[in-house]
């Protein structure tokens, strides 16, 4: 696309949204390669996305040790034993959980032990303490125990040389606690995509100013910033910027940034720049899609960062986001494209109107298990947001959903999905 100057004129054609999509992320593979790795220490590593196979230089256990609490013994010492015939075991010491010198099992002796200390030299079997009596400074076997028995052996866990993780991995609690297990302190993860955030408009006024006159509080930045940090990126900056084309030429040029999302400026009134702008720097991919709300949406390059132009309404950034930017910071992060969100299947009670060749991104309320579009129908009306349980996606394809048609709601939060039948 050549970013022809749509202002005061209006769109002539118009992308699909799977079109925008493609453009969005389509040429995005293997994320833990495309970025940067950065290095991070274990108690950062979790959720974050392996940049590199990870294989064990140890064994582990590095040590026979014990997998009861009881007595290390010669297993043959044992055989015989029972409740009624019991067999009689000097105590030659004990073996404790991290001890520095053991005490030696010989001919007829046990030592004490406890689960997760080393077995002594001499030992090859743990006798349960359930199964034993002590007397004195022995103790009664009362049952016999084989070779190996209740012993975990040199390398149970982990062999030296082993492929532990592969990269590209998404770690979890688990894999955190298994790479500690192997002397690790550290991993190389792919950097979070880093997003910047670049909000245009006179009339804006700083979250936690309160609106006046004719100007309104950006609602959109703290918006985007909570959805693409849930989405696994880094906040590179936030600007709010005047309608001055040189500040915001200079915010859109500035290297630094993996994806860039502008707030306003996107549609055909005198003072949006952006998506010239973008096609100055760059390259404007799309400008206008199918779908409603938020159809001056666009997606554009700018040098490596991908650029999202949404629109400024709230609710059409929120509807540009979900279904074109958040989708591609979730794949730069190594996640799935797919919406992130909880999803029931229900029945409409009141029918859905809709228009062929248009996407439509609905919300709507649960009631009795019931679906119900939102009355309210502005792209400026942030509060149906709030108000909405969730929204449906009414495809391009479609002239409407009827009553009583089963839909798939993508749910706003869970507390919904929790009071669902």
């Amino acid at each position: 696309m050549n970013g022809e100057d749509v202002r005061m004129r209006g769109f002539r054609t118009r992308a699909s949204l799977a079109d925008a999509q493609a453009a969005a992320w389509g040429d995005v593979v293997l994320p833990h390669l495309l970025l940067p790795a950065d290095e991070v220490g274990l108690s950062a590593a979790c959720g974050r996305l392996l940049a590199e196979a990870v294989a064990s230089d140890v064994d582990v256990p590095a040590f026979r040790r014990s997998a009861m609490d009881g007595y290390a013994v010669r297993a043959e010492d044992t055989f015989g034993a029972s409740l009624y015939d019991t067999v009689r075991l000097a105590i030659s010491g004990e073996s404790m959980p991290g001890a520095e010198t053991l005490p030696r099992v010989g001919a007829k002796q046990c030592a004490r032990i406890m689960t997760g200390a080393p077995l002594p030299e001499g030992a090859d079997a743990v006798l349960p303490a359930e199964h034993a009596k002590e007397d004195g400074g022995a103790v009664l076997a009362e049952e016999s125990v084989t070779p190996g028995k209740n012993v975990g052996q040199v390398g149970e866990d982990v062999r030296r040389g082993d492929s532990l993780l592969a990269a590209g991995r998404r770690l979890r609690p688990q894999d955190v606690g298994l790479l500690a297990s192997i002397g690790r302190g550290s991993v190389r993860v792919a950097r979070r995509p880093r997003v910047r955030i670049v909000a245009t408009g006179d009339e804006l006024l700083a979250p936690g100013e309160r609106p006046r006159g004719h100007r309104i509080v950006d609602s959109n930045t703290p918006m985007l910033r909570a959805l693409a940090e849930r989405d696994g990126a880094a906040i590179e900056s936030e600007l709010r910027l005047r309608d001055d084309e040189a500040a915001i030429r200079a915010a859109l040029a500035a290297p630094g940034a993996d994806v860039i999302l502008t707030s306003g400026a996107t549609s055909v009134g005198r003072e949006d720049r952006i998506p010239l702008l973008v096609a100055e720097l760059g390259s404007l991919l799309v400008h206008g899609v199918t779908m409603r709300p938020a159809s001056p949406a666009g997606v554009g390059r700018i040098g490596a960062a991908r650029v999202f132009l949404l629109p400024g309404n709230p609710v059409s950034c929120l509807a540009a986001y979900d279904l074109l930017a958040g989708p591609a910071i979730r794949v730069l992060a190594g996640s799935s494209p797919a919406l992130p969100y909880a999803a029931r299947d229900l029945p409409l009670a009141c029918r859905i109107v809709s228009q062929i060749g248009r996407t439509d991104y609905v919300r709507v309320t649960i009631a009795d298990g019931k679906v119900s579009p939102l009355a309210t129908s502005g792209a400026s009306i942030l509060s149906s947001t709030t108000r909405a349980d969730g929204f449906v996606i009414v495809p391009e394809g479609s002239e409407g959903v009827a009553e009583g048609s089963v839909v798939r709601v993508h749910l706003f939060h869970d507390d919904v999905r929790s009071a669902l039948p």
